[in-house]
């Protein structure tokens, strides 16, 4: 299978690092390698490139993609949740900058077999890394009921998730939820009648949960934005590309600590804390796709870019 990839907010995100040809870089979701190969463009002979996935798809398909460029390149199948050890087992002690472009990618949505499509029939599985053990199989068919609907109305934002997570266990005490289009319809007949046809299908938000659940995507994002400004040099900076409120919100948040300064009470007539803001945010609001980028690339209507500069 190939992993033609188009990245979201590309050259933006790129332009935003301000790249330095003998600096030290990290992409610590590597894809396809989008945004790795103009990360590389930029460095010389001189440069390293880090890079870091969970999928060996992805992995084999930047390795070929990268392979021109004339930097040194380090590529890694690991989850950049653990970027603090992997720099130690490469002697890094710290980086000029690091890109992150959160969520799935379209290979694994648009490949029927890695069951992350609510729109094409395959085992449910949805796992980033292939050799993981969770499944959405395991989760589906394991969980219990009141777990099942925590998680689908956390990580889905779904206002049925009681009603769905009762409807999936009603019908796996007769079998096992086995593919994504028998889990599709099961979330669709949870839903009211007059809600089954909108603009949205109904089981978006639910296999998004699913989904963030399986690949434990949002427990631990903030500590690893922070392990990320952690071993930025000063004036190194870090970008970060999110696709939903979830992420975004544990982004914002992440950089907000290291953002503000002191935290004594207003009326105190000197610090006592002794906090020094760490981080400095490049762009107060979250920066978003062009007209021109949302025509070509539908994942870039949810994209939000937020950059920070280490202090």
């Amino acid at each position: 299978m190939g992993f033609a990839h188009i990245s979201v907010l590309l050259e933006e995100s790129i332009r935003q690092l301000a790249i330095k040809p003998g600096g030290v870089y990290v992409d610590g979701t590597l894809g396809g390698g989008g945004h790795a190969s103009l990360l590389c463009k930029g460095l010389g002979e001189d440069g390293l490139f880090v890079g870091i996935d969970r999928d060996c798809t992805a992995i084999a398909a930047a390795t070929a993609r990268l392979a021109s460029y004339p930097c040194r390149k380090k590529i890694v199948h690991r989850n950049f949740f653990q970027v603090k050890e992997i720099l130690q087992e490469l002697n890094i002690a710290q980086i000029d900058g690091a890109i992150l472009d959160l969520g799935v990618s379209s290979p694994q949505l648009d490949t029927a077999e890695r069951g992350f499509s609510y729109h094409q029939d395959a085992r449910l599985d949805m796992r980033m890394d292939q050799e993981a053990e969770k499944d959405a199989y395991l989760v589906v068919n394991t969980y219990e009921e009141r777990r099942l609907a925590e998680i689908i109305m956390k990580y889905g934002e779904e206002r049925y998730a009681g009603r769905i997570a009762r409807e999936i266990v009603r019908v796996r005490e007769e079998k096992p939820i086995e593919t994504t289009l028998e889990l599709a319809e099961v979330i669709k007949k949870a839903f009211p009648a007059a809600k089954r046809y909108g603009d949205k299908h109904p089981a978006k938000r639910t296999f998004q949960a699913i989904r963030i659940e399986v690949n434990d995507e949002l427990e631990g994002l903030s500590a690893a934005v922070l392990d990320f400004v952690d071993v930025l040099k000063p004036g190194g900076r870090l970008a970060v590309i999110t696709f939903h409120s979830l992420e975004d919100r544990i982004v914002k948040q992440a950089f907000a600590e290291r953002a503000s300064g002191c935290t004594c009470p207003k009326d105190f007539p000197i610090c006592v804390c002794g906090k020094k803001p760490e981080i400095k945010l490049v762009n107060r609001k979250p920066i978003v796709a062009e007209q021109r980028e949302l025509e070509d690339n539908f994942r870039a209507h949810s994209a939000k870019l937020r950059v920070i500069e280490k202090i």
